[in-house]
């Protein structure tokens, strides 16, 4: 994620005093949040701690009970995840959204199309414009070889690798990517990320990602905000973060001996 992360002090998403329960738990609470341009953001947080749910309330997935979301200085709060993704925030699962019966060219055209406003879209679908750029989408992700075979086929480092180009066919201005490297072994976590980074190199966006993996979080991304029931326990630096007593004690796991 290196070199294209220049402009900032540009907001794109504001988050005021939202909060979302279900029954008794207690799944946000006043969270409150503004992501630049050109941001690189991990959330992290134990399971349960709010970091999807807050995801889902972005992409329009989930309504928050109270409070507001902003894309642009735009009010999107009752707006649908397809209006949602129109308008430049664009998302990918923990678990792949992908067409398994289609091959993975023909899941990109999909999501290429479905972002469009006009519905005319799919009469042109196979222009050889539209089919020069999901070329390149599959180049950049390292998916030449995988183009024309079914994703049912597919190994699940591939398919991650496939949900994310999806997102980023949409050419958005945030993407959210729901923990990324879940799933996929150890030895390919940095490769994946690697091949995430140099994808995105070229595309002047915001990525927020949820991850539990603290060393792909120190090396992935600039800023950290911490999740702790349902709260944000801690937002700053990555190092500043990871060093907070209430991230040790309620994310990480980690405690610092303090000196006699």
């Amino acid at each position: 994620f290196e070199n294209f992360y220049m402009s900032k002090n540009i907001n794109l998403l504001r988050v005021e005093g939202i909060n979302k329960t279900f029954g008794a738990v207690v799944a946000a609470k006043d969270i409150n949040m503004t992501i630049q341009k050109g941001e690189r953001v991990s959330l992290i947080g134990s399971n349960g701690a709010g970091k999807t749910t807050f995801m889902n309330m972005v992409t329009g997935y989930l309504k928050p009970d109270t409070g507001s979301i902003f894309l642009k200085n735009e009010n999107i709060t009752s707006l649908n995840p397809r209006v949602i993704t129109q308008k430049g925030i664009s998302r990918s699962f923990q678990i792949p959204q992908i067409f398994e019966p289609m091959s993975t060219w023909e899941n990109l055209l999909v999501a290429l199309g479905t972002s469009q406003k006009n519905h005319s879209y799919f009469k042109n679908a196979r222009s050889k414009e539209n089919a020069d750029y999901i070329n390149e989408i599959l180049s950049r992700f390292s998916l030449d070889e995988f183009a024309h075979r079914q994703v049912s086929e597919l190994p699940g480092g591939v398919r991650k690798l496939l949900d994310i180009a999806m997102a980023l066919v949409r050419k958005p201005d945030i993407l959210l990517l729901d923990e990324p490297t879940s799933g996929v072994g150890a030895k390919e976590k940095y490769p994946l990320m690697d091949t995430i980074a140099k994808a995105l190199s070229v595309e002047n966006l915001t990525v927020i990602f949820v991850e539990h993996d603290m060393d792909i979080v120190q090396n992935y991304s600039e800023r950290v905000i911490a999740f702790y029931q349902g709260e944000i326990i801690a937002d700053g630096k990555c190092d500043k973060v990871l060093k907070d007593e209430n991230v040790q004690e309620f994310v990480t796991g980690k405690t610092q001996k303090k000196a006699k």
